[in-house]
């Protein structure tokens, strides 16, 4: 049995130190933050969207994504809620629909009439939209507790705050410590993501809607208590500093579009989160002097933390395999 030190309890983090456990690893987790799941994972949208996504994405998203949500439901049973994905548009961006649905699969094409059956807070507001039926989401502050929890039950350690790391013999050392590798792994750059949360009961939505536009899509995701989380920019910088006033307006205004219910919803919370991302968007599983490290989760924390997980998990116990079978 070897011990491993993952450093970083975000999505990839804990992702990570569940699949080494479940090997019949020991595994010690450190962050300088007191909870787990913190940073970008904490003001994640949580969809699991594999078709969607590859409307901007490489074939391979959606290919490693599509085995997500089954893998949530199984580590934390109860997170994934199974209902799908609605994209839609105004009638004059209509081509933009269009053009979304010719990039991607797994969908159907609505009319008036189905998009209410479906979504009857949007009755009357769009004249079609497409449903990707085998999509889910979840709530990711509900989702890593849970994850915490699993670990913790399979024997993992937390080490949490501003101490110091504990000081162990490890067998190999996994970086997922996000924006804070940019400065140590070539190629990787900061976007900026921003986003909020609404708060209104004049509103009813069961699965997260996608809103096609020129300049400002959005999704909004439903939480619980009459909770919306309206997101998110992405912005070409490493500055992690409050939501600035413009993203703000332009989030406002495209959830207003979407219902104009969300112009009388209470703001009960803004975030910023730095994403990591190499150039073409992709994560990968890199080598660090002393292990490994999950780097460039951009936009896709959890539709492919689970697969990146397994792919560090299975180099470090294979290496670490290997390496007992040299010394004996």
């Amino acid at each position: 049995m070897s011990l491993f030190l993952v450093k970083g309890a975000g999505v990839a983090g804990l992702a990570v130190a569940y699949e080494l456990l479940r090997r019949g690893e020991d595994v010690d987790i450190v962050d300088y933050q007191d909870t787990v799941g913190q940073g970008a994972s904490f003001f994640a949208g949580g969809m699991l969207a594999p078709y969607c996504e590859r409307e901007a994405a490489e074939e391979v998203v959606l290919t490693l994504g599509l085995d997500a949500a089954d893998w949530w439901d199984q580590v934390v049973p109860g997170a994934v809620i199974r209902n799908g994905t609605l994209v839609v548009t105004q009638p004059r961006d209509i081509t933009d629909l269009t053009r979304f649905a010719s990039r991607t699969t797994g969908h159907v094409w609505l009319d008036r009439n189905e998009i209410t059956d479906l979504e009857p807070s949007l009755s009357g507001r769009f004249e079609k939209a497409l449903f990707f039926e085998n999509e889910a989401h979840l709530d990711p502050r509900r989702a890593l507790t849970g994850l915490a929890k699993t670990i913790r039950n399979l024997g993992g350690l937390f080490h949490l705050g501003w101490g110091p790391s504990p000081k162990k013999n490890y067998t190999a050392v996994l970086d997922c410590t996000g924006p804070a590798a940019i400065p140590h792994i070539p190629g990787l750059r900061g976007v900026r993501g921003e986003m909020l949360y609404l708060e209104t009961g004049e509103v009813t939505l069961s699965r997260p809607v996608r809103m096609l536009h020129p300049r400002h899509p959005i999704y909004v995701v439903p939480r619980d208590d009459h909770r919306f989380m309206v997101g998110a920019t992405m912005i070409e910088t490493e500055d992690d500093g409050p939501i600035s006033a413009r993203s703000l307006m332009e989030l406002l205004n495209a959830a207003y579009a979407l219902h104009p219910a969300f112009g009388e919803a209470r703001v009960v919370e803004t975030g910023v989160g730095i994403r990591p991302a190499f150039a073409d968007n992709f994560p990968r599983v890199v080598e660090t002097g002393d292990g490994l490290a999950i780097a460039g989760m951009y936009r896709h924390g959890f539709l492919l933390a689970p697969a990146m997980a397994k792919q560090a998990a299975i180099r470090l116990s294979n290496g670490a395999a290997l390496r007992e079978e040299m010394i004996a």
